[in-house]
């Protein structure tokens, strides 16, 4: 079976490896175990259910909330040669019986299902008598009431699938939970045996950044933004369909190619639009969240929230849609607290919980707009993970930013959470810190405490900041039973027996900005491939798409348009090395590529680095170009491999390859750090006069005592690049 599993994914998926936990998923659920994934967007969700569905014998039911979802996963996986189809309202009753019949004879792999198609009768008495193999439910947070996008036909999954085949196993997929939903998730799918598989929140080639939003100034702003990336795939959400229809109105008088997309458009407009944004005639769209849930547009290269998110949760999963690919997105929030204030009003007529749930989503929202804190720290503390030191790769990092000295404070917002028990939310420690009577605090008799008042000479807003900036230095967290209420940790216990000087960071003061902050912030240098061959390759894929009538990336997605742009493949077999290719799409839609390749090479009388493609077959063309965007936004070597979880020798190995293949890199700054001039001098001389590059010959003749290993190999790449690329 493992022989079988690997073959399929190269021949069908285009894959020479697993990333992440893709293989101990795709085993567990090949085991028939249940099984439980939380993966962020863009990180390969999609697969864990469909190559099991693919090797396994019968029907896999995929139950999906999203109608335009299915019809884009199916589209693909029958672009791929496999037998997929999808059962919901949009078919007549003749093509609902073609759909059946199909699966009845068990030609079908999977079977995509909207929950409310799940739980009509006659649908129930059909998947009895099929030949199932396991059920996936995708998005699987619309079961939590605790999430941002609570779904009730969600919650009656678990006793309809127990109906159908009782004994089959689950597999339950979501890009966000934080732990009170995954918890929630689990005991309505009666899962908490289930084996968990959670990946890292961190998406590190995601930019975030937060600008103010301010009159007239924020539509200049994001008009120049998107003129910046001209050409560029980008999506622009809005809260309101008049919002959207009036951005996307700006932006064609200014000639950028969008389109809107909300709920109370025609469904055809809707798919036509759906279908130009994904077949790349259309560059940006607007839109309600409606859009862009499970939309596999790997491309996207922006993200922009023109108003503020109902939740941290929503907002990650919607910028979560920049990047897929593993290349750079850029995600840009415009913000201001009257739109928080807007949004707590729709919610007056929920019920009590619901509408105090809701409220505390908006509050995270209005912190993290806020924050003078590294936004990625921020983001991963709410998802429960940790994170020690800064991205440098978010607005924050990038500006300077004022800081305090923060060690009485946190005292005494410890002090605060230990004198009340750990009992309360951080509404109400600020109320004591500040000593504000209410009913709550005269009830409870905490206005006796001795910290109570103790921090009156402060804002309200500053004891806010103090204790998030607590609860991400891990000093506090959050309770999972009893939402919102915050507890001392043991680091948070370590720290009042014996505290240590910490800075904090000030917020930002929006309210008080009448213009934009002027110091836009820098994201990366140029890119590294051949653009001019990439251009070329991608007016070849939207032409070849349009024939085939598919979307461009289901030909072949940028990363790997970016691999032959940097290695010019001009063989059927140095083309199927490139990563997201395999020997299949080489022989559906390798031979115009391949001729317009060799032209290229001819007239430009460029070197092909053959010999290369094939020395470094199956290497993951987005690790490759992960790196090579990472050394242009000078990183040091050491955080990339961390960045990757991989050795530093594995990356040395990796950026090695890269500069034989004929990129330039520039390590310069690294180098600078590690060596002084007298040693880069010795070096350079060496190497000038070496007879081969041996790092082997160069440590016997330089002295092992003298040099490291890593230090020469450092260099080398240094000396290639600049003298042979």
């Amino acid at each position: 079976m493992e022989e079988k599993v690997k073959a399929d994914l190269k021949k069908i998926f285009g894959f020479s490896q697993f990333r992440g936990n893709q293989e101990l998923i795709v085993d567990n659920l090949l085991n028939q175990r249940n099984t439980f994934v939380i993966m962020p967007t863009g990180a390969g969700k999609s697969l864990c259910y469909q190559l099991p569905a693919v090797v396994q014998e019968g029907t896999a039911i995929v139950i999906s909330p999203l109608i335009a979802l299915m019809k884009n996963q199916v589209d693909q996986l029958n672009a791929v040669g496999i037998n997929a189809h999808f059962l919901n309202s949009t078919l007549t009753k003749s093509e609902a019986n073609k759909v059946k019949s199909e699966v009845l004879k068990k030609k079908t792999k999977l079977l995509y299902v909207a929950p409310e198609s799940l739980t009509k009768e006659e649908n129930i008495a059909f998947l009895k008598e099929a030949h199932l193999s396991f059920v996936a439910i995708d998005e699987a947070h619309c079961i939590s009431e605790w999430g941002h996008d609570f779904r009730p036909e969600y919650r009656k999954i678990k006793s309809i699938v127990a109906q159908i085949a009782p004994d089959l196993p689950i597999i339950a997929l979501t890009a966000t939970a934080t732990p009170k939903v995954q918890q929630d998730i689990q005991r309505n799918l009666q899962m908490e045996e289930a084996d968990l598989f959670k990946s890292s929140f961190n998406r590190t080639n995601l930019f975030y950044e937060v600008r103010p939003k301010i009159k007239n100034e924020s539509k200049k702003s994001l008009i120049k933004f998107i003129k910046q990336h001209k050409g560029k795939s980008g999506i622009i959400y809005c809260l309101s369909r008049k919002k959207v229809e009036e951005i996307a109105e700006l932006l064609k008088v200014n000639q950028i190619n969008a389109a809107p997309y909300h709920a109370g458009l025609d469904s055809a407009v809707r798919i036509k639009t759906q279908d130009d944004f994904l077949n790349e005639e259309l560059d940006v769209i607007v839109a309600t969240i409606a859009f862009g849930m499970g939309i596999d547009k790997p491309d996207v290269r922006y993200v922009i929230h023109y108003d503020v998110p109902k939740s941290l949760e929503g907002y990650y999963q919607e910028t979560g849609r920049a990047g897929r690919d593993g290349l750079e997105g850029h995600c840009l929030m415009f913000y201001r607290y009257e739109d928080i204030i807007k949004l707590d009003k729709f919610n007056k007529d929920k019920a009590v919980t619901e509408r105090e749930n809701a409220k505390i989503l908006l509050q995270e929202m209005a912190a993290y707009s806020e924050t003078g804190v590294c936004r990625r720290k921020f983001i991963l503390n709410y998802f429960g993970e940790t994170m020690v030191d800064d991205c440098g790769f978010c607005d924050n990092c990038k500006r300077e930013r004022e800081t305090f000295e923060g060690m009485d404070y946190l005292l005494i917002a410890l002090e605060a959470v230990q004198q009340t028990n750990e009992r309360f939310s951080l509404e109400h420690l600020v109320k004591v810190i500040r000593g504000e009577m209410d009913d709550y605090i005269e009830s409870y008799e905490h206005d006796k405490l001795p910290v109570f008042g103790k921090g009156k000479e402060e804002s309200e807003k500053l004891w806010t900041s103090v204790i998030r900036q607590a609860m991400i230095a891990a000093l506090l967290e959050k309770d999972i039973e009893n939402y919102g209420i915050l507890k001392i940790t043991p680091k948070g216990l370590e720290f009042i027996d014996g505290p240590y000087s910490v800075d904090l960071y000030k917020d930002h003061d929006f309210e008080k900005l009448t213009e934009p902050e002027t110091q836009e912030v820098q994201v990366n240098s140029g890119p590294a491939y051949d653009e001019k061959l990439f251009e070329l390759l991608k007016a070849e894929r939207k032409r070849l798409a349009k024939t085939k009538n598919l979307p461009p990336y289901v030909i072949f997605q940028d990363p790997s348009l970016e691999e032959m742009a940097t290695v010019y493949p001009t063989t059927k077999e140095e083309l199927a090395q490139i990563n997201g290719v395999g020997m299949g799409k080489v022989a559906k839609f390798g031979a115009p590529f391949l001729k317009l390749i060799a032209a290229y090479v001819e007239e430009n009388e460029i070197e092909t680095a053959s010999e290369v493609v094939v020395k470094t077959s199956g290497t993951r063309s987005k690790v490759k170009i992960s790196i090579i965007q990472q050394i242009d936004r000078k990183i040091d070597l050491d955080e990339i491999a961390e960045n990757l979880n991989i050795s530093m020798g594995e990356l040395l190995q990796e950026i090695e390859q890269i500069i034989y293949s004929g990129t330039k890199l520039n390590i310069d700054y690294y180098i600078h750090h590690i060596m002084d001039e007298e040693r880069e001098d010795i070096l350079h001389e060496y190497f000038m006069n070496a007879e081969s590059d041996h790092i082997k010959t160069a440590l016997e003749e330089l002295g092992e005592e003298e040099f490291a290993e890593d230090e020469l190999r450092v260099y080398r790449i240094k000396f290639i690049s600049e003298h042979a690329n």
